[in-house]
């Protein structure tokens, strides 16, 4: 029963980042300047098991997406940022300040990709040919310099606090 407890002491500092990270998507903001990209790094990152990262970040999301209204395209956001979570989960170890921002640039590409390939096939605004999926990607190029921009100044912040809070409570 102590372990239990450690554990979930352990785990209430990656799991209240992720927490407050997912309410800004309330603030109001710029189309696609929100946390969720992050949040999905960060669920890979911090969590040392996969499902824990994966059911915090569809919970986060799913509480959310319940004030914020629910859309055609949930299901291709949420696939992304399991996705990406996944893919942060596997490399998590490797991942340091030198190297985040290349890693926010992947999942905004991971998100962007998926997310604006949805738009296209489901969306109802462009035929389904080769040239019509150019211009989707092309007009949502914005969409995406929001998604990278807040992936950034949401990320660095967030592990900052996560690295400096872990490490005092390591010294204690």
């Amino acid at each position: 029963m102590n372990k239990i407890f450690v554990n979930l002491k352990k785990q209430f500092l990656p799991v209240t980042l992720i927490i407050i990270l997912t309410w800004a998507r309330l603030i109001p903001h710029p189309p696609n300047f929100t946390p969720i990209v992050t949040v999905a790094i960060l669920s890979g990152y911090f969590f040392s098991n996969i499902y824990l990262s994966f059911l915090t970040l569809l919970i986060s999301m799913f509480i959310a997406d319940a004030f914020i209204g629910f859309h055609e395209h949930m299901f291709s956001v949420y696939i992304s940022l399991l996705l990406i979570s996944f893919i942060f989960y596997k490399i998590s170890e490797k991942i340091n300040f030198k190297n985040l921002f290349m890693c926010s640039f992947i999942a905004s590409l991971i998100f962007f990709i998926i997310s604006n390939f949805s738009v296209w096939i489901i969306g109802g605004l462009y035929d389904r040919s080769l040239s019509a999926l150019v211009e989707c990607y092309i007009l949502a190029i914005p969409f995406f310099g929001n998604t990278f921009l807040s992936t950034v100044i949401f990320a660095y912040p967030a592990i900052f606090i996560y690295k400096s809070l872990s490490s005092q409570s390591v010294q204690k």
